[in-house]
């Protein structure tokens, strides 16, 4: 199994460590492992300015020394890449194996995650034509190598809501720009019936010719690890879409 994307205490919402998750891969036979911290730059976010990639490569490198068999890659989540394009540009000159770009903002409200605009009571039509408008956004800009979490306001939401020719074209844009779907399973664990995203919308991106998808957990806790990566695996398989993981921003089939 490989999960391609998990967080540990470099990233400002996990206190987790490298080394719980290598124990807990031996345990689970998790093969490979990559580490995508937040990376975050909007000033309204509570986690702005927590990320230090000389503090994570340091602790990342003492780790890779005692890995007893597991496979680890460095990555970062960036989230709304298209926001802050010269930040992406200098991060991404870093050696990092993967690169997901999210969209957890959009210009509905500014400085109010998807989370909080939930709460506030903002009508969920209203707050998905705002996402797909910032996703949209994200894939254009690309310089990425994985969406994240495509349909990220169904874990709040309980309900998926989406055009499906914008969809189709936000598709079509990440594919054009080198950039592939990842399963994210934490959506399972968050009381949603499927994955972000689930079969449907799988289903358009092989009809707009994707071909491949990582999967991840999403884990900020080490026991969360792989959590449901043999029903994403399988979700991926009968949407006719083959898993791969990326090592140096190479994309390789598993």
């Amino acid at each position: 199994m490989n999960d391609m994307h998990v967080h540990t205490m470099h990233s400002h919402d996990s206190t987790e460590t490298i080394g719980a998750y290598i124990s807990c891969a031996r345990e689970k036979g998790v093969g490979t492992i990559c580490f995508t911290e937040h990376v975050d730059f909007n000033p309204d976010d509570s986690g702005a300015g927590y990320y230090s990639h000389k503090a994570f490569f340091a602790d990342f490198g003492q780790a890779k020394e005692k890995t007893h068999g597991v496979t680890l890659l460095s990555g970062m989540e960036f989230d709304c890449p298209h926001s802050y394009p010269e930040k992406l540009a200098e991060m991404s000159r870093l050696p990092y194996d993967c690169i997901i770009g999210s969209t957890h903002y959009c210009d509905l409200a500014p400085g109010m995650l998807f989370t909080q605009l939930v709460e506030s009571g903002v009508d969920a039509q209203d707050c998905y034509t705002a996402y797909w408008n910032e996703a949209a956004k994200c894939a254009a800009h690309g310089g990425f190598d994985v969406l994240g979490h495509i349909d990220f306001p169904k874990r709040f939401l309980k309900t998926l809501l989406y055009n499906e020719k914008k969809l189709r074209e936000i598709f079509r844009t990440a594919l054009a720009n080198g950039i592939i779907l990842e399963i994210n399973t934490s959506s399972l664990r968050k009381g949603c019936a499927d994955t972000m995203p689930g079969h449907g919308l799988l289903e358009i991106y092989r009809s707009e010719g994707g071909r491949y998808v990582t999967i991840g957990s999403d884990a900020h806790k080490a026991r969360d690890l792989a959590a449901d990566n043999a029903a994403a695996f399988t979700l991926a398989k009968d949407s006719g879409l083959s898993e791969v993981i990326f090592i140096n921003r190479k994309m390789i089939i598993v």
